[in-house]
């Protein structure tokens, strides 16, 4: 009842304070484990780490679609358990893995990111240019108009990656204050996925953006990379500064790269 509002015009500060995360049905294997991380307004950030480090749970903790086990996560100073969700979720766009595919045009599917608000065409075309989305509008018939469902007459199937700028114009259209990527863009191709991150860190350079990304063309652009294994933070640093430590994220790094050579 007596929840807190966030201030919808400022970007909050995310502190986890000693949070650990296990599952109800096993609650002796931690997910995370006594880990401490802040997230500052602004920041672009990557979370990087093998399957299972951890990364993706960080995510919906700080959603709050889980409660911490141990520990507490604090937006700007205030318990995440005692502020108002609906104030709260306003402040952030967040694409996942596993994102919503609806039968409608293009327009609807980028429109639902936002659906408080009446669209502008100026705010279409900006979510479609940073979504690099444009080259496939300019394809179709129809452009922005064209239903996604080929059982429709004129519609088409889009392809993973077609999907995936659709998705990923849905979150920019959203304009928040705290932008999540959960692997953006693991089904689309390495020019347009230069281009999509350009775009984020010449346009989000004013709010926060979190990364979570197993390419490291794309990670070692962030302000701040925060390296996980076993549910704990082992690295953080610069990617100048992580290669220079010569430990974990320089050792994925190289396997990475050595695969491009070959």
């Amino acid at each position: 009842k007596d929840a807190l509002k966030i201030d919808k015009n400022t970007i909050p500060t995310i502190e986890f304070k000693n949070v650990s995360f296990a599952y109800r049905s096993n609650p002796d294997e931690k997910i995370l484990d006594n880990l401490n991380l802040t997230i500052n307004p602004g920041e672009h950030l990557a979370l990087v780490g093998e399957n299972g480090a951890g990364k993706t749970t960080i995510i919906k903790l700080l959603l709050r679609l889980y409660d911490v086990t141990e520990g507490e996560i604090l937006v700007n100073g205030i318990n995440i358990k005692e502020i108002d969700l609906d104030s709260y979720w306003r402040q952030i766009g967040v694409l996942f893995q596993d994102f919503n595919r609806y039968p409608f045009d293009i327009q609807t599917n980028i429109e639902l990111g936002r659906v408080t608000k009446k669209p502008t065409k100026k705010e279409l075309d900006r979510a479609s240019e940073l979504a690099n989305l444009n080259p496939i509008l300019n394809k179709l018939p129809k452009g922005i108009n064209t239903i996604l469902d080929n059982s429709f007459e004129e519609g088409v199937e889009p392809s993973g990656g077609q999907w995936q700028r659709v998705a990923l114009a849905r979150a920019f259209y959203r304009n928040s204050n705290i932008l999540i990527l959960d692997e953006p863009t693991a089904a689309v191709d390495a020019n347009a996925e230069y281009e999509i991150f350009n775009n984020i860190f010449a346009h989000y350079g004013d709010k926060t953006a979190l990364i979570i990304s197993h390419r490291f063309s794309t990670v070692k652009r962030a302000q701040r990379i925060v390296v996980l294994e076993k549910g704990k933070i082992v690295e953080q640093g610069t990617h100048n500064e992580l290669m220079k430590s010569s430990k974990l994220y320089s050792e994925m790094f190289n396997k990475q790269a050595e695969g491009y050579i070959k």
